[in-house]
């Protein structure tokens, strides 16, 4: 099946997966959301623009993981910020099930290079930015062949081998393999780094 054709299969698949998934975890994302407006207060939900397909900006929506800045504090480094319940929410991916409205609205799809941050777009270098000729992911090929702990090099690499290669069936073994890294708690953080250290450039 070629790449155009996949894809339009693919978003088929994309909204019955995510409609199932909001219907069947309505209670476990209610739990959620009930214990992060309890520890952390309001708001719930995170929102913050990233660069998705061709680039264009979406806001991505996940749970909080991390207190406010207190007034006066200043500019706080994230890990100083990550709660104990964001922690373990990041820890096991539950602060990932917004981005299963995300896949809804046709932003995302279950499965494609994950959406970074829209000041990383001029920072790449042709090849990489190969990596928005998809819909970003709420899993990828990177994330499942070692997440954060990849360099950044490793990470775009696999995105856009992800790009020349996609089929069905790539996407299932896909999905399967996040299982299996969700339950280890595999990559969650890079070595110095709450989630992943920034990308500078072409390093």
């Amino acid at each position: 099946m070629s790449g155009r054709r996949h894809d339009r299969a693919k978003r088929v698949v994309d909204v019955a997966g995510a409609t199932a998934g909001l219907l069947l975890g309505a209670p476990l994302l209610a739990a959620v959301a009930l214990t992060v407006a309890v520890t952390m207060g309001r708001p719930v939900l995170f929102r913050q623009p990233r660069a998705g397909l061709g680039g264009r900006t979406f806001r991505l929506m996940k749970f909080r993981t991390m207190r406010l800045a207190a007034a006066g504090e200043g500019v706080a480094a994230d890990a100083d910020r990550l709660t104990a319940v964001g922690r373990f929410l990041r820890s096991t991916s539950l602060d990932e099930l917004p981005t299963l409205w995300n896949v809804l609205r046709g932003e995302m799809s279950l499965v494609g290079p994950r959406p970074l941050f829209v000041d990383y777009l001029d920072r790449y270098s042709p090849e990489q930015a190969r990596r928005h000729e998809v819909r970003p992911g709420v899993t990828g090929l990177a994330q499942v062949r070692g997440r954060n702990e990849l360099s950044w090099p490793e990470r775009f690499m696999l995105d856009v081998w992800y790009v020349d290669h996609r089929t069905p069936a790539l996407d299932l073994w896909i999905l399967l393999r996040t299982v299996g890294v969700v339950l280890r708690r595999e990559g969650i953080s890079a070595a110095g780094a709450a989630t992943a250290p920034e990308f500078t450039g072409d390093r």
